[in-house]
């Protein structure tokens, strides 16, 4: 299994990850969320305004989050929540990854009315874009010993606020204060929005709740799980909102704070069913090649045309048996290199930096359709293969979807285009790419995009517009068309059971 990458710090990340996939969200949890809400850094959040009195010193936000883009220096803060009536007046929790802060540390501010809290900062890196992160902030600044007054816990385990700086005793932290603004995804004044997904957004008012109230540690896994929080009471301006009303992602599932939450570029399209209990598979922006055009809209969507390169894009999920399913959605055709797209696999032990998969003879170990050539690029014996014939994609191909079943219990790939067989496209021979499998070495979706914008559909969220939704056999994903017969959707359930 010696990959040249995996001795670099990336590459050790990247797999412990992938390994970790095959456990986290795929426990038994006896409670299941079925919706998050996508988010995307151009104006899409969702904020209350005027919301009625409540207690401003006792308070706990829980919500699940994962994501998608990590902040930069172009923005160096992406806001999981705000609440306040103004740009100083306010309470809010973010991820930083600009300057000193490259590892996108979660950052925590109190400020009341120009009487400045910093409250600190959590000293971890938070870079993983494969899983979901629960997170709570459990404030209660009546409370005499100042460390108490404010509590933050990750996946269950609380966690040390460093550089902690205490509110002072009994102080207002903008959140519950009345005729005030609640944003998720946001600042109250639209800056400095979140890229990801989040789900199960709850405020208790009036109570400083430990992170058990939200979730627990499964007893055989030790994994750190959801639990129904539909009984929990919520205060005077509390909120329970689970993004299960696709007519209305904003809608106010429970609570006492009197309205819904106004959406701002938000609709029934941005409704995702990749949740902290059936993780999906996405890009992953840590695998860009060289070209470093990192994919938007719930890490679906490559936009590359304009970029006259071949630009890498790779899966967060990787596999090594069973059969599976993912789509991509063709968005245009360069009028210069028409549909100028590779999607397969790919098993990235060799330099998985390099942009074009489909052309460097260090690539090995591939199995790609070539979408505008129609060809099947391969390697067999340590060699490129290049099988021609397949069929190609002309114009008329624009807004359709291609689809990629691979079958690693006969080491074999097929390709469908418009919901049929691609001519010659069947049951191809993954040839080194099986060996690799075979090994225990993950193949993980893989596509080259050259000066095309192209969208993919691994089940839990696609920008792409579905006109018929089509799921696998367990009932996971939301395809346009369906799976081949016996063939899975790349997410945590599913891998638990065919993995």
């Amino acid at each position: 299994m010696a990959r040249n990458w995996q001795s670099t710090k990336l590459g050790t990340i990247i797999m412990e990850a992938l390994q970790r996939l095959h456990n986290r969200g795929s426990i038994s949890t006896g409670y299941d969320i079925d919706n998050s809400c996508k988010f995307q850094r151009d104006g899409e959040y969702l904020k209350a305004e005027g919301r009625s009195q409540g207690t401003q010193t006792t308070w706990t936000y829980s919500t699940w989050v994962k994501r998608t883009d990590l902040a930069d220096t172009n923005e160096p803060y992406q806001n999981i929540f705000s609440a306040g009536s103004s740009s100083s007046n306010w309470c809010h929790a973010y991820f930083r990854g600009d300057g000193p802060y490259p590892d996108n540390q979660i950052f925590l501010y109190l400020d009341n009315g120009g009487s400045q809290f910093w409250l600190g900062r959590i000293l971890e890196s938070f870079r993983d874009t494969s899983a979901w992160l629960h997170f709570v902030l459990a404030v209660d600044t009546t409370q005499s010993t100042t460390t108490d007054r404010a509590k933050v816990y990750i996946n269950g385990v609380q966690k040390t606020i460093s550089n902690y700086t205490a509110p002072t005793q009994n102080a207002s932290t903008r959140v519950g204060d009345g005729g005030g603004k609640f944003a998720i995804g946001a600042l109250t004044d639209a800056g400095h929005s979140f890229n990801g997904y989040i789900a199960e957004c709850v405020l208790v008012d009036g109570s400083q709740l430990a992170a058990t109230s939200f979730g627990e540690f499964d007893e055989d896994s030790g994994i750190w799980k959801p639990k129904d929080v539909s009984s929990l009471s919520l205060g005077t301006t509390g909120f329970y909102i689970n993004f299960d009303d696709s007519s209305n992602m904003g809608k106010v599932t429970s609570g006492n704070n009197g309205s819904n939450f106004d959406k701002y570029s938000i609709d029934s399209t941005n409704q995702a069913t990749d949740t902290p209990t059936n993780n999906f598979c996405t890009l992953n922006p840590l695998f860009v090649g060289n070209q470093s055009t990192p994919p938007s809209d719930g890490a679906t969507y490559m936009s590359d045309n304009g970029t006259n390169q071949d630009v890498s894009y790779a899966g967060t999920m990787g596999v090594t048996k069973g059969k599976w399913y993912y789509e991509t959605y063709i968005d245009m055709r360069s009028t210069s290199y028409g549909l100028a797209v590779y999607a397969g696999y790919h098993t990235f032990k060799d330099n998985y930096r390099a942009n074009a998969y489909w052309s460097s003879t260090n690539q090995a170990s591939v199995a790609l359709y070539g979408m505008h050539t129609g060809q099947y690029w391969t390697w067999n014996g340590g060699s490129r293969s290049v099988t021609s014939g397949l069929g190609s994609i002309g114009t008329s191909g624009v807004g359709k979807f291609v689809g990629i079943a691979l079958n690693l219990d006969d080491n074999q790939i097929s390709f469908y285009y418009d919901g049929s067989a691609v001519t010659n496209g069947t049951n191809l021979a993954l040839n080194d790419l099986g060996t690799d499998t075979d090994a225990g070495i993950f193949a993980i979706p893989a596509i080259s995009v050259y000066d095309n914008n192209h969208t993919v559909n691994f089940g839990g969220y696609t920008k792409a517009s579905i006109s018929s939704a089509q799921s696998d056999e367990n009932g996971y994903g939301t395809f346009e068309h369906a799976p081949p017969s016996g063939y899975y959707a790349l997410c945590t359930k599913n891998l638990e059971e065919y993995g």
